[in-house]
């Protein structure tokens, strides 16, 4: 179903900006229900699990068309853990786009139910993810969808 309404809304006449947050798996991929994508973000941590699934998601987008695949390199707790990930990307042509630190905030919002813009002062990491939204929206593929 996802599928179509990505079809449809993506097909159609008027430039569409669509944005969706799939699970962690690539059964979305092996679907083909991104198959209408511009871009996509693939989210990975600096674990050996993580970093094989965003390999495998990366190959089947490329399969998929996808023009501009990004890594977000998410729960960042030092320098090696970011070389990590660096070390990987590199080794497969997959281009970083942010580096998001860990934040236990996160956790804690999370165990107690609450959203974390709902915490006061908003945790650090905040800011980056809005300066990753404009390097995206500057992107020619996602520029022309969201004019």
């Amino acid at each position: 179903m996802l599928g179509q309404l990505m079809e449809q809304e993506l097909g159609g006449a008027q430039p569409q900006l669509t944005i969706v947050d799939m699970e962690a798996s690539i059964e979305h991929m092996s679907r083909g229900t991104v198959r209408h994508t511009d871009t996509m973000l693939i989210v990975t941590e600096p674990y050996y699990r993580s970093l094989e699934t965003t390999g495998r998601t990366a190959t089947l987008a490329q399969g998929l068309g996808i023009k501009q695949i990004y890594v977000v390199a998410n729960k960042v707790r030092s320098p090696q853990d970011e070389e990590a990930i660096r070390r990987y990307c590199d080794e497969r042509g997959l281009e970083i786009i942010a580096v998001l630190p860990f934040d236990d905030d996160v956790r804690q919002s999370d165990n107690a139910g609450t959203p974390i813009l709902d915490r006061k002062p908003l945790p650090a990491y905040v800011g980056l993810v809005e300066q990753l939204a404009e390097k995206l929206l500057k992107e020619p593929a996602v520029a022309s969808q969201a004019s």
